[in-house]
Formats: structure tokens, sequence, C-alpha cells
């Protein structure tokens, strides 16, 4: 058993802790079944649409449903009934936060002071948790479908929104008012995601099939991502650092790169930021004119993810495909996920392990979990009645949380090890079939 193996190797140090810790990571976040152990109580009476935790604890749970409300539940049951099996009733729950549906709801990215809904009804909010009041509002021209704010910036307070307009705007929370508005979409923009590598770079996914690299500080944009542009597998590993007694030298001719074989999709393990490069020049307004028509998927582009690394980006459809592009060459990767069904009426909301293994995808009234490099399907998770709309993955206790239309959230846990159930019985004062023996009382 790969665990029993991990803990030898850790034990005798030819592995090292790092690399442990990410092998129960992963071992867990790909063993998750519905858990028996925790619930959450939704007082939703609406689809719920958007599902996320906050960064700075890692703690808390917000959730937006289609009937205007907004609740926060604590995912740490410890600190509630039971220990460890929680009723998980909401800490709060605002039943009319918006006129019509939430369709994102946001924490601030260092603070859970704070939190930020979007809506139907063209308003993005800013709340104050401990007084459940609004501190702050924009009133956009359309119906929001979407918002981001950057977990890395430092130097700026945007959040980006997604409305059926297809201008693309800033919110400034240091000035209450837009700063910027972003045009090139020829219709609607449904997603809107920052990159994970720099604060300045957002991306966004229209209506028209589009996605769009902008640069803020720039005007126009500087990528736009073509799914006829495409590179087999990711990009090659990086070459090994040359040792003292031999120099690593990259092919100069023709024939040796062509001999290269072609690799399987995998991972780069750099940690070096990615430098993006300013726009080219085009030598012919038509040659223009073809590029800014290009497009990602055959239909809306409904889910936008960046990897944790900044290196890639997934991109779902209303074609029901889901596409991994390389983020510094803007190619498609061409890695073949498996057949899926993607609700086209709405934005979804997909998730991603911290490492980067495995990526959730809602399809209908399922969710299915596919490895991020080599497309195949991992597991399969059915339990709601309905089309599932939103998913967030907690990476601090490798739990998965699902909304859908049935307005219910479902938490998917791994199975808790034996070590575990034995504390749960010492801390309660009781004694564990294993400790039991015929002298027992």
């Amino acid at each position: 058993m790969w665990k029993w193996k991990a803990l030898k190797e850790r034990e005798d140090g030819s592995l090292r802790p790092s690399a442990f810790r990410r092998g129960v990571v992963s071992s867990r976040a790909a063993s998750l079944q519905l858990s028996n152990a925790k619930e959450f109580i939704s007082l939703h009476r609406g689809a719920i649409n958007s599902l996320e935790g906050d960064a700075a604890e890692g703690r808390y749970l917000l959730s937006a449903a289609s009937d205007g409300t907004v609740a926060v539940f604590d995912t740490d049951t410890r600190h509630g009934h039971g220990h460890g099996h929680g009723h998980g009733h909401p800490l709060f729950h605002l039943s009319r936060a918006h006129k019509f549906a939430v369709s994102r709801a946001l924490w601030y990215p260092v603070d859970t002071g704070l939190f930020i809904t979007a809506s139907f009804d063209h308003y993005v909010k800013l709340w104050d948790t401990n007084s459940t009041q609004v501190v702050l509002d924009y009133k956009l021209p359309a119906k929001v479908y979407g918002i981001a704010m950057s977990s890395i910036a430092t130097s700026h307070t945007l959040i980006a929104t997604a409305t059926a307009d297809v201008q693309v705007r800033l919110c400034d929370l240091a000035s209450g008012a837009f700063s910027h508005t972003l045009s090139g979409h020829r219709d609607g923009v449904m997603s809107v995601e920052w990159s994970s590598s720099t604060e300045f770079v957002l991306i966004t996914g229209g209506c028209d099939g589009a996605i769009r690299f902008w640069d803020i500080r720039r005007p126009g944009t500087f990528l736009l991502l073509d799914q006829s542009l495409s590179q087999l597998g990711t990009r090659p590993p990086l070459l090994p650092s040359p040792s003292n007694n031999e120099s690593t030298s990259l092919p100069t001719s023709s024939k040796s790169s062509s001999s290269t074989p072609i690799l399987p999709a995998q991972k780069r393990t750099s940690h070096k930021k990615i430098q993006l490069k300013p726009p080219t020049q085009w030598s012919h307004p038509g040659m223009a004119s073809s590029q800014n028509r290009a497009t990602a998927h055959y239909g809306a582009v409904n889910g936008l993810r960046a990897t944790a690394d900044g290196f890639y980006l997934l991109s779902s459809g209303s074609d029901s495909r889901l596409r991994l592009w390389d983020i510094e060459s803007g190619r498609n990767t061409l890695v073949n996920y498996e057949a899926m069904s993607i609700q086209a009426s709405k934005p979804i909301q997909l998730a991603v392990t911290p490492d980067s293994s495995l990526v959730f995808v809602p399809c209908m009234a399922s969710l299915k979990a596919y490895d991020l490099w080599s497309g195949t399907t991992i597991n399969s998770y059915r339990g709601h009645y309905e089309s599932v709309n939103c998913c967030f993955f907690n990476a601090q206790d490798q739990e998965l949380y699902t909304g859908s239309n049935d307005r219910q959230i479902l938490v998917w846990a791994p199975s808790i090890p034996a070590a575990t159930q034995i504390e749960e019985a010492d801390s309660e004062g009781g004694i564990t079939s294993i400790d039991q023996d015929n002298w027992s009382d």
C-alpha cells in the first residue's frame, strides 16, 4: 500500500517531507466520497450558484443562491457540536442580499472581515462580515455573471466584473469608482479570472467564444487564445541542470529537433514566474482583423481557472469541452478530456487541487474529476438531484463542496483514517475495539 511504503521511505530519510505531504494530499483528494460526518444545512430557496472558501483562514465557506440570499458556514466542525460530527447550520444567512439572483460571491483575499457579491440586479456589493451591512456598491449597466479579485495583488484592490455587456469593468475599492473599462469582446462576458503569477494580468471569457488576456497597465488585449493553434502535450520538461563535469546544450539543427519524440502531457516543475511578452505588431490590417476573431470554444466560455503555478489555464465552454492552455505560448495543449456534458445557460465554477493534479468539473447532475495532464476520468460524484453549478476544493482538509439547483450543499471527504477514529474515541473517554481484551470491564 502506498501509505505504508511512503511512511517507510520517510522514516529512513529517502523521501522528503514536502514530497510525502504532496503524496498524502493527492491520495486523499483522489479518494473522495460523500461524507456522513459533516453536512451543511442550506437555508437557500433557490439554486446555489457560488461556493467560495476563504484563503486567509481556510475555514469559512461562503454560498450564494438564485433567490438573492447569501450564507456563511464554518467548515471546522470541531468548534461546533458533536466533536467532529457537525450539524452545519450557517453562522448567518442574508435573506435579502440582492433583489435578483446572486451569481457569484467572493471573500476578500486577505481578510474574512469583508466579502463581495454580484447579482443579476446589476449590482456588485461589498459587505462587512461582522455587521452584515453593505459598505460599498457598484451599479453595472447589465446583469453580472461573475467577479474576481487577485489573490496576489499588493498594489491594487480591483474587482473585475463579467457582465452581459461587451465591456469589462474594474471596480476600485480604494476610490469606490470604476477605474478601467476594457473593450474587445463582441458579446457579453461570462467568466473572468486573474492570473496567479502576476497581479496585473486579467483573463476574460466571452459569449463570443473568445478568451482574452489583458494587462491593466496598458490598453488593449495582448493575447487572444486560438483553438487552432496547438501543441501536442504540454511544454517539454526543463533540461536537467548541468553537473560539474558535464554541460547541457540545446539542439541547433532542424534534424535533431524534428527527431525529438513528442512527450505526453506533464507538469512543469520550475517555479519561475512567467514574463509575458508585449503584444506584437501586425504587418497588415487584415491580419489583425482575423486574429481578433479567433475563438477558444465553439460557444460561450462559461468557466476559467488558472493553475496555482500560473503556467496553465483551464477553460470550459457551452460546447461541452474542457481545454488546457499553455499561458506562456498561448497554445492549446490538446489534452483530450473524456466525454462530459456542461450546461450552457449559466457560468460554472471549476476547482483544481493545489498540486494541479485533478480538476473538478460540474457535468449536469454529477461532478467529474479528471486527471489534469492526461484527461482521463478519475471519479464521478453523484449525489445531487439536479444540475451542479459550482464546486470548491478545501485544500486544508482535502474536502470538496458542491452546490446545485436542488438547493443543497454536499460535502465530499476522504475516508477517515483509523487513527482519527481512535483519537476521537479517546477524546470522548471511550475504549476502542483495538484496546479491548478479555479482561476489560
